[in-house]
């Protein structure tokens, strides 16, 4: 029995493994790119940006910018919601059914998950700042909501009007009555 030794990797292995030596910087006239350095640090070849470390002022004036931005964005559903609502008519068909469906299902659902909407910005120094951009995203729910109460009422689907199938309204009694003559 002979133990053969495995064959050698193929050349492009070997190029893989071990890329060609880097040029040192002083030979390269083109300086590095900021938050780059040259040195490997153990077995890593290609070194990682480190994040610069920020202060916690700057952090929560961060976060209270996105917290604001997300605060807006059901404003900016609005317009698109109410041309879509136009659009679709007034009829009761399954495309303008839906279209009411999903204009409901959309801000309850940001009713109902507003505070996991803003629990990634909320700490202990922004939390009281967060209340108007969470009073505000609350608010353009309701405008979407409102919207929507708007085109179930235009469709006829709200009991607004007087009519004889309400069940708590008296029945309407003729003013003159007919009667047929036969003969």
């Amino acid at each position: 029995m002979s133990s053969k030794s495995p064959p050698p990797p193929p050349k492009w292995v070997v190029e893989l493994n071990s890329p060609p030596p880097r040029p040192s910087p002083k030979a390269s006239k083109i300086p590095d790119p900021p938050g780059y350095s040259s040195r490997p640090t153990g077995k890593q070849r290609v070194t990682q940006q480190s994040a610069p470390a920020r202060r916690p002022v700057e952090t929560d004036t961060l976060k209270l910018k996105k917290a604001w931005e997300i605060a807006l964005a059901p404003s900016k559903q609005i317009p698109m919601n109410a041309i879509m609502m136009y659009m679709s008519g007034n009829s009761l068909q399954i495309f303008s059914i839906m279209m009411v469906f999903m204009l409901f299902k959309g801000p309850i659902q940001g009713l109902l998950n507003t505070n996991a909407a803003f629990a990634k910005f909320e700490t202990d120094a922004t939390r009281a700042k967060l209340r108007g951009a969470k009073a505000v995203y609350v608010l353009m729910q309701l405008v979407l909501l409102g919207l929507g109460v708007w085109k179930v009422n235009a469709m006829g689907l709200l009991p607004t009007t007087r009519s004889d199938w309400l069940a708590w309204e008296s029945e309407r009694e003729p003013l003159e009555r007919a009667y047929f003559a036969f003969g």
